[in-house]
């Protein structure tokens, strides 16, 4: 379109002119020729300005954004190279420089950290090529167990599970037999299965890692949560994975629910005013390995509650204590089921009891209470709520030996229990495990 407008202006300025039509036609052609020519890709459109079709007005903005363009490519080009320099200083130790020039490289691009694919560095080598193997590595080893493994197997025998960084004058834990480093894991993990404090060992060094994944040490666990029902590992591949995956009740910690209600009260004398009161309660489930459970309802906070919970002995009167079990049903449900009563007091003799006159003894009862849960998993952790599918309170009378039973439906007063994990259950070792 533009070359017909420019054609249609020329020749109706040759008609007007008259004559010189043969030198204007062979200018014509020539500058067909040479608009043509720089209308070729890469080539200036400078030329372009002078003329008064439409397509003049279009060249200065192409050119200018073509050098915006390799304008903000260039300043790109510039952050990649100095971040790649800060990553490469950092590694060096000189993390002073690292950040003059991390700062340098945000400020022409702030979000350069994102844009950098880290496949080369400055000088051809150097970090980025690092980086690149170094995620190819990762790709490639699915095991890192095994892999630690095989960097020791191929080392000298004379060479230990651990070795010191530095030169120390102390014993290092490195010259330890590894049968008592062993056993000081056993310590770690305790008898309360403190699991977590492992996994946190296992950062340590390359050695502590292989250590914490000892397949005896996560077996003797599997069987103090299960018992006998683990002998096979089937459908898992290792003792851990059965530990972590395999539904189970925590023991790091106490299972908490609330419960608040309104209760109406005594109306008033002149019956115009009725008093409601809101009632607020908590329940408190502490589990054990040895497949003890305790249980707690009281109007107490868990501030002031939780601290007694730590051990089996605690003299709150209020408290129940019995065992559980875990059931895993047809449905691929994992419930716990517990019995629990309160605990047995010691009650002083009353020797003047039948001295002057005879008393009808009153008859002694046992009180039990058969709790069923169902375990689930809620937000990001893991078996960390008991739903309520089953209470029942048992009365035995020891003269009949009979057996009265009473059940209670699970209603909105029964609202699930939360796990809360709480420090100081696992801050000492009582036994290794």
């Amino acid at each position: 379109e533009a070359e017909e407008d420019c054609h249609s202006d020329l020749v109706r300025t040759d008609d007007n002119e008259g004559p010189g039509e043969a030198n204007l036609q062979a200018e014509l052609q020539m500058f067909r020729a040479q608009w043509m020519f720089e209308l070729a890709p890469g080539v200036s459109s400078s030329g372009l300005e002078t003329l008064p079709c439409k397509s003049s007005s279009r060249g200065p903005g192409v050119k200018s954004v073509d050098t915006k363009g390799k304008q903000e490519l260039a300043k790109e080009e510039k952050a990649k190279e100095l971040f790649l320099k800060a990553v490469e200083q950092e590694q060096n130790g000189a993390l002073y420089e690292a950040i003059k020039f991390y700062r340098l490289a945000m400020q022409l691009v702030p979000d350069i950290e994102f844009k950098i694919t880290y496949t080369r560095s400055p000088d051809g080598e150097g970090v980025g090529k690092r980086c690149a193997e170094d995620s190819e590595e990762d790709g490639k080893m699915a095991d890192l167990l095994t892999d630690f493994q095989q960097q020791l197997t191929l080392q000298d025998s004379s060479v230990k599970l651990c070795q010191p960084e530095l030169d120390v004058s102390q014993t290092h834990i490195s010259v330890l037999p590894l049968e008592v480093l062993m056993y000081i894991f056993r310590w770690v993990v305790s008898s309360d299965l403190d699991l977590r404090s492992l996994e946190q060992l296992s950062l340590v060094c390359r050695g502590f890692y292989i250590c914490a994944r000892d397949p005896e040490i996560w077996h003797q666990v599997c069987l103090k949560i299960w018992g006998r029902s683990c002998n096979k590992l089937v459908p898992y591949t290792s003792w851990r994975e059965m530990c972590l995956e395999r539904p189970r009740v925590r023991f790091d910690g106490v299972y908490i629910s609330k419960t608040t209600y309104i209760r109406q009260g005594e109306q008033s004398l002149d019956g115009f005013y009725r008093a409601w009161h809101q009632v607020e309660y908590y329940r408190y489930l502490r589990f054990f390995p040895d497949g003890q459970v305790m249980m707690l309802t009281t109007p107490e906070d868990p501030q002031s509650i939780v601290p007694r919970l730590r051990t089996k002995n605690t003299r709150t009167d209020a408290i129940l204590l019995g065992h559980y079990r875990l059931s895993q049903e047809t449905d691929n449900q994992t419930k716990v089921f517990a019995v629990i009563m309160k605990k047995k007091e010691e009650k002083p003799v009353d020797y003047h009891k039948y001295r002057y006159f005879r008393r009808v003894p009153v008859q002694e009862t046992d009180h039990s209470f058969h709790v069923g849960l169902q375990l689930c998993s809620s937000g990001r952790q893991r078996f960390n709520k008991l739903v309520w599918i089953h209470h029942s309170c048992h009365i035995t009378y020891k003269s009949t030996g009979e057996t009265a039973v009473t059940t209670f439906d699970i209603d909105k007063m029964y609202t699930p229990l939360f796990f809360a994990r709480v420090k100081s259950f696992t801050a000492f070792s009582e036994k290794p495990l």
